[in-house]
């Protein structure tokens, strides 16, 4: 996983079946190859008796340098962001969307208003900032060959911000001493948390500090970053021992710890109070889109609407990362007002590939017949994600079987692109269950069986095989005639085996409360119906907002009674 981006034209080359790796690469560290591309032409060139260059082929390199800043931002991407792997033929000046698929700002990466939370590499920080839709691209500030800023200091940022003298790096502008900390460009405008205590990340975004969001929203601000540190005393040893930075405090003032919380949320409010007597009436707070995000992800009343005026959006207004994002967890919450949006979306092929691609998953709510009819068409789209998704969820929910034989055959077809991008990790049992699960849709219950065999051997500690392996012999299972009883036999013996493995996911995460239902799923199949009501009660009350824990709950109830009275 390191090498894929601390080498250069790395393969993998792994073995489900043998369970062996046969890595190859080009070089052992990051070469010119890995962003200019292939390099053969170019040495042809260098070392011919002609100029160094040809009219067809310049130098014989990936052009990274043009108009638009997107061929140079896209090569440095792959290896600063966080993404999965879609296809390995990537080269410098490729689309990025065409192979990899950049993770979402999901709650446990990103802040609500797009502020870093975990390591996420910056590309999905950088095309949120103004700076990216202005052109600005790495180069700028970054030397591609040193790895060194271009400049030192302030000058990083006031080489192009000049306007009028003395506008930006002054105090009348950062409200600090000239050369301290406060004075730093930086240090407002990219804060910084430090990840494996080795990595010092600063956001990318490139924001101006908003204390207000943090009063309103819980969000974090460059000014609270730094002015933590006053009320350090204020808090007992045994916690102090917990801080190291700024993104320390959030952790546990997320994780409840109410003096933690109280210590910033004081210094968020007197953040927020310098700030209106620093600009008084000319204090800019535009609404922001973390305020909808946050309001959703609450439950608020209203809420939904404001996310779906979101993905409505135009680019210079609200990202295209935070519109997916929207509409994405707007699906995932099953909000039947994203359906008809998507439709929208999904007509405008000049969208984003990420918000088309969100479009794509909403429909896993959409009926069948709707399904077929919109999403069919999309197995054709120019870019590679696009036609992955509708092919997923074209299988996934059934939808297959709404097709006529030709295009039925047409989706099988696609299916091997699905199947190739998953197997892009088929180190991970993650990869085969996902494979198995869809293969199973389409019917090829051999092909379904094999992959979860080989999602066991790959990851034989990981849960979800075994129980979904099982499943699918008991379906089988019915009316096979002599093959019936080894098949439900079979089913028993894997269930057994991953009931300790689920115990065990249950007791490391017991604040989750679909992993404590999928383990009161399995008590209940292995027949201990009293540590399966137990554990389903704990999910109900983790999740009181989920029907269906509650269901369970009351049907198991009935059968313990049912029991009791036959008894």
């Amino acid at each position: 996983m390191c090498a894929d981006c601390h080498s250069t034209n790395l393969k993998t080359n792994f073995d489900p079946k043998a369970n062996r790796y046969h890595t190859t690469f080009s070089e052992i560290d990051v070469s010119c190859e890995a962003c200019h591309g292939p390099g053969s032409l170019h040495v042809e060139l260098a070392t011919s008796k002609s100029l160094f260059w040809d009219r067809r082929y310049g130098y014989g390199l990936t052009k990274l340098k043009g108009e638009s800043n997107q061929p140079q931002i896209e090569t440095c991407a792959p290896c600063h962001s966080r993404r999965g792997v879609l296809d390995g033929n990537f080269h410098g000046g490729d689309t990025y969307f065409d192979h990899y698929a950049l993770e979402l700002m999901s709650p446990a990466t990103y802040h609500a208003d797009g502020q870093i939370k975990d390591e996420v590499y910056v590309f999905g920080s950088f095309i949120q900032s103004k700076m990216y839709h202005k052109n600005i691209r790495c180069s700028d500030c970054h030397d591609p060959h040193s790895l060194e800023l271009k400049h030192k200091g302030n000058e990083t940022c006031t080489s192009c911000h000049q306007h009028a003298a003395g506008k930006y790096d002054v105090p009348s502008h950062h409200h600090h001493v000239p050369g301290t900390a406060g004075a730093m460009c930086v240090n407002c405008h990219m804060p910084h948390t430090t990840y494996m205590e080795v990595d010092p990340r600063r956001d990318h975004s490139l924001r101006i500090p908003r204390p207000d969001l943090s009063v309103k929203i819980g969000t974090p601000n460059a000014c609270s970053s730094c002015h933590i540190e006053d009320v350090r005393n204020e808090l007992d040893p045994a916690t102090l021992e917990k801080i190291d930075q700024y993104a320390d405090w959030l952790r546990l003032a997320e994780m409840g710890n109410e003096d933690v919380a109280d210590a910033v949320a004081k210094v968020d409010q007197w953040c927020d109070d310098a700030c209106d007597k620093w600009y008084g009436e000319q204090r800019a707070t535009p609404p922001h889109f973390g305020e909808a995000f946050a309001a959703f992800r609450a439950g608020e009343p209203g809420a939904v609407d404001a996310m779906v005026s979101l993905v409505t959006e135009t680019d210079d207004k609200v990202p295209a990362y935070a519109r997916a994002t929207a509409l994405s967890e707007l699906g995932q919450a099953g909000v039947a007002e994203a359906l008809p949006v998507a439709r929208e979306l999904l007509k405008k092929e000049a969208e984003h590939p990420l918000v088309r691609t969100a479009a794509v998953t909403v429909y896993m709510m959409a009926s069948p017949e709707r399904i077929a009819k919109d999403l069919f068409p999309l197995l054709e789209d120019e870019m590679k994600p696009v036609r992955d998704e509708a092919t997923r969820v074209i299988i996934a929910t059934g939808a297959v079987r709404q097709l006529d034989e030709t295009k039925r055959s047409q989706v099988e077809l696609a299916a091997r692109s699905v199947k190739a991008t998953l197997m892009n990790t088929a180190d991970r049992a993650g990869a085969h269950m996902m494979w198995a699960a869809l293969a199973e849709q389409l019917g090829r219950y051999g092909e379904s069986i094999e992959s979860y065999q080989d999602a066991i051997r790959v990851e034989p500690n990981t849960t979800g095989a075994r129980s979904n392996f099982a499943e699918l012999l008991d379906t089988l299972a019915q009316g096979n005639g002599p093959q019936a009883g080894e098949m439900t036999a079979l089913a028993k013996q894997l269930r057994a085996a991953e009931l300790p493995l689920i115990a065990r996911d249950a007791s490391l995460v017991p604040d989750n409360a679909h992993l404590q239902y999928r383990y009161g799923l399995a008590l209940y199949q292995a027949g201990k119906y009293g540590e399966a009501l137990s554990q389903l009660e704990k999910a109900a009350e983790l999740a009181p907002e989920v029907e269906i824990y509650h269901t369970a709950v009351r049907l198991l109830k009935e059968k313990i009674a049912e029991q009791g009275e036959s008894e």
